[in-house]
């Protein structure tokens, strides 16, 4: 027998204890030795910098639905979970804490923080695998990855050593991006630009040999001009070709510096003169590269100037510029401040705003990594991009990428597996270290965290650079990478062009691009705007199931999706009804039946008998196919669409009722087929709901008695095709105007109505006879209903019912009692407006001080009340007859 289920939904409940069944027995586990085709998902590692965000419950539940889905088609699938070290992300929080405590980490050194962000990384792996187990994520923790791991260490030095080896990785003294409160390089990408409201400053940088004579020279930031090495104009500009070749003294430090002519100069910007300092500015630097002038750094790596700047030495930059201007202006070389709105660059991590800064880093080349790239997403295997239009955004960045700063001034991290000979100054590059240690020193800067990422698309699937690995084999390329669109440079390019780069190969066949998730009014959610959401607080007052179904019904490829309560609530309220349905389902039946039992029902069943039943199959089937067409293009909210109207519409709303009348009917052989067809397409229900809401259709499907659990389940492809010809249009469509009738009539469900249905040239005409009991028994419409060819003769409602019309004699469904005492309750109404207007039109003070208009207003309603009142008086006079 089948056990029933609780009278009420409890979230708490269904979901207490699943997760630890699942793993206790081992459903995530990959079957590296199955005849199944392999499915591989890995996760992007979350870094371990604090708890997850809602952003993170969004991108892994649809990571997730998919692994189920895939499970249940069939698959051996393999849900990979791992974790990032976040490298200035970590070490930050890290540093903040010990700040705390007033303590920076060069009170303790080095290898001792080290240990205090290992004591970090446990604490907060710990809090995300409690929420991966709230969220129901299947992963195969047998297989989980580190980006810090000594094995992953391995790699990362194999693969930079082979990268130097090949030129492809070489050191450099460039202009990069520098983070003053870091205190490290960072990629350009890293760099979020913003606009903010600034100011451009102009000096006067007079002439050595004439004193009468200046240039005014317009710039954001003053603090550099130490590092000016020269003054540029563009050769074509008339108002300064006379300057050309002479020299102007710098007003913050009286250094004679030249002038220079060059095309790069647009006359039109600014005052069209410009200075150049190529320690401390991109452009700046190409010029200075191209006259082979000398770089002056006037900025320490915290954002202070330093020695360089005399009395300025040791300011932050920010304060010095404001004392630069004061003492300048009381020099008279400071003209004018001019207010504008300009980008400016800012750290993703920090939020420090950017310093251009000469500085010796390692650099990726990528010229020929971007060629790879290129030529292989224009090939027959090329990776496809869900929505395509990223694949543009992709191709766009290689055409136009720089090289990569991968070298960081930080602790945490892989460090550079570089070192220096202490006398020779000689580069030694490899996985070990050289022979006599002592001799040589290890380069102190760690790679940028993504140098790791980037290997992740292969080394997740344990890659292995010596031998083969069956699993790697077996499950490389992994078929989708799910991420968001802000990562596409950061992550997805580069393990890309990485994995081409050493396994050949592409890392993933797909990749399905989602966007972020917004507050309701359509804001990016941050902690500084205070409308971030804990999805744990969430799964504990809706639950993960309501949750993830929330988030998955408003998914579409490329999109964001606004996050609100409501609609949590809204799917708690939906899994809610799927809950009520089971449960009078499970009171109602005995088992389960299988597909061919239920074949086997119907086939003793005439071709005109049981068409509620063979309409919900066809039904289920159709929304199957369209289920697992929508699955395959990561169209979750057409998933959601086809599930919530096929449940709620057409089995709740229809089939259950429909075969509630069976159940009750004295007929055992329907009674049994819509008992049977109930189980069986609600236990189909469950399995396509499970990949969404895997606690409550688990909870469900162990009380049908079947298998251990749903997860060992898997979807039997349906194609029933019953002839139910005018079901839909007539029986369906008749009952939905019979009660719509019924309620514009004011007429009681109880009362008994004649009708007709005429179905002259109906397409549906050897059903009609069938379809007829069914509506007259679903809406107790009338016993004695009849169908026809002729219309009916008489005083009748006629309703168009698809190609047939039913048609109803008005006496039939006049209540006379009733409309007798509204006619009185009328007549009560108007005798009390009669008498008020009387009486105010009789009202010597109204009249005399009212408005004419106003006066004939109030006459005007008493004719109409007078006319009225007499039309009733008649009606009356009827029913006295």
């Amino acid at each position: 027998m089948i056990k029933q289920l609780d009278k009420k939904y409890n979230n708490k409940e269904v979901e207490k204890s699943k997760y630890d069944f699942w793993k206790e027995k081992e459903y995530f586990k990959a079957e590296n030795n199955s005849s199944k085709k392999p499915y591989a998902i890995i996760i992007p590692p979350p870094n371990i910098t604090g708890k997850l965000h809602l952003g993170h419950a969004w991108d892994t539940t649809l990571q997730d639905a998919m692994i189920r889905y895939k499970k249940m088609c069939n698959y051996d699938t393999v849900y990979i979970p791992g974790m990032d070290h976040a490298g200035i992300a970590t070490q930050a929080k890290v540093e903040q804490e010990l700040k705390k405590q007033n303590i920076s980490r060069y009170d303790i050194g080095r290898e001792e923080f080290i240990k205090k962000i290992w004591e970090w990384k446990d604490e907060f792996a710990n809090k995300i695998y409690h929420q991966w187990s709230k969220l129901g994520l299947s992963l195969d923790y047998s297989k989980e990855k580190f980006t810090y791991s000594p094995e992953i260490n391995e790699t990362v030095n194999y693969v930079f050593t082979s990268m130097y080896n090949k030129k492809m990785i070489y050191k450099a003294k460039k202009i990069i991006n520098w983070d003053p409160v870091q205190k490290t390089a960072i990629s350009n990408i890293e760099v979020i630009f913003k606009e903010i409201e600034g100011s451009m400053y102009y000096f006067k940088y007079i002439l050595s040999d004439d004193a009468t004579k200046a240039l005014i020279i317009a710039t954001t930031r003053p603090e550099t001009m130490f590092g000016d090495v020269c003054v540029v104009v563009n050769p074509n500009d008339t108002r300064y070709t006379q300057f050309i070749d002479k020299n102007v003294i710098n007003p913050v430090n009286n250094n004679i510096i030249p002038i220079i002519a060059d095309l790069y100069v647009d006359p039109n910007f600014g005052t069209g003169v410009m200075k150049c300092t190529p320690a401390h500015d991109a452009n700046d630097y190409l010029i200075g590269l191209k006259y082979n002038l000398n770089p002056i750094i006037c900025m320490n790596e915290d954002g202070t100037l330093n020695e360089i700047t005399g009395e300025f030495n040791k300011l932050d930059r920010f304060e010095a510029r404001i004392k630069i201007i004061k003492k300048l202006t009381l020099e008279k070389t400071f003209i004018k401040e001019e207010k504008i709105v300009k980008q400016v660059g800012f750290s993703e991590r920090s939020g420090a705003i950017i310093e251009p800064y000469l500085s010796e880093q390692w650099f990726v080349k990528m010229d020929h990594l971007a060629e790879n790239v290129l030529k292989f997403q224009n090939s027959p295997e090329a990776i496809n991009f869900f929505p395509s239009r990223f694949n543009n955004t992709l191709i766009n960045w290689m055409q136009n990428i720089n090289d990569w700063t991968i070298s960081r001034q930080l602790w945490w991290g892989h460090q550079i597996p570089a070192w220096y000979h202490k006398k020779t100054k000689e580069i030694y590059v490899g996985s070990t270290p050289p022979k006599n240690q002592d001799e040589w020193t290890r380069d102190e800067d760690v790679l940028d965290t993504w140098f790791s990422s980037a290997l992740w698309g292969f080394i997740a699937l344990e890659w292995n650079k010596d031998s083969k690995n069956s699993f790697f084999d077996r499950y490389f390329p992994s078929n989708v990478l799910i991420t968001g669109y802000d990562i596409i440079f950061f992550w997805v390019a580069r393990m890309i062009f990485q994995s081409l780069n050493f396994v050949n190969k592409k890392p993933f066949l797909n990749v399905l691009i989602h966007g972020l998730v917004r507050d309701e009014f359509g804001k990016k959610m941050s902690k500084s705007l205070g409308n971030g959401i804990d999805p744990m607080q969430i799964i504990d007052k809706y639950g993960a199931d309501a949750l993830r179904h929330s988030l998955l019904s408003n998914s579409s490829p490329g999109q964001d999706i606004k996050y609100s309560e409501e609609k949590v609530k809204a799917s708690w309220n939906f899994i809610n009804k799927i809950w009520n349905a089971a449960r009078f389902v499970m009171i109602n039946i005995s088992k389960i039946s299988s597909k061919q039992e239920i074949e086997i029902l119907l086939q003793s069943s005439s071709e005109a008998h049981n068409l509620s039943e063979k309409w919900i199959l066809n039904k289920l089937c159709d929304v199957q196919k369209k289920y697992f067409e929508a699955m395959e293009k990561y169209e979750f909210t057409i998933v959601d669409k086809l599930l919530y109207k096929f449940i709620w519409d057409d089995y709740c709303s229809w089939y259950l009722e429909l075969a509630k009348t069976n159940i009750a009917s004295n007929n055992s052989i329907n009674s049994e087929i819509s008992k049977a067809v109930l189980g069986f397409v609600l236990k189909e229900i469950i399995l396509m709901l499970n990949p969404i809401m895997p606690f409550v259709t688990e909870e469900i499907y162990q009380y049908m008695n079947l298998k251990k659990s749903i997860m060992l389940e898997s979807f039997d492809n349906l194609n029933f095709k019953y002839k139910v010809n005018g079901f839909e249009e007539i029986v369906l469509e008749s009952i939905i105007k019979i009660r719509e009738f019924r309620t514009n009539q004011d007429i009681k469900k109880t009362q008994k109505l004649m009708f007709t249905l005429n179905f002259k040239n109906s397409f549906f005409s050897s059903n009609i006879k069938n379809m007829i009991e069914m509506i007259n028994i679903f809406t107790l419409f009338l016993t004695n209903s009849s169908i026809g060819t002729k219309e009916i003769i008489g005083n009748k409602t006629s309703i168009r019912v698809y190609d047939c019309t039913l048609e109803i004699l008005n006496l039939d469904f006049i209540d006379f009692e009733k409309q007798y005492e509204k006619l009185i309750s009328e007549k009560f109404h108007l005798e009390n407006e009669i008498n008020r207007g009387e009486k105010l039109l009789k009202n010597e003070d109204f009249l005399s001080k009212a408005n004419p208009e106003k006066v004939e207003i109030e006459k005007q309603k008493q004719r109409d009340y007078m006319s009225k009142y007499n039309l009733i008086n008649e009606e009356i006079n009827k029913f006295k007859k």
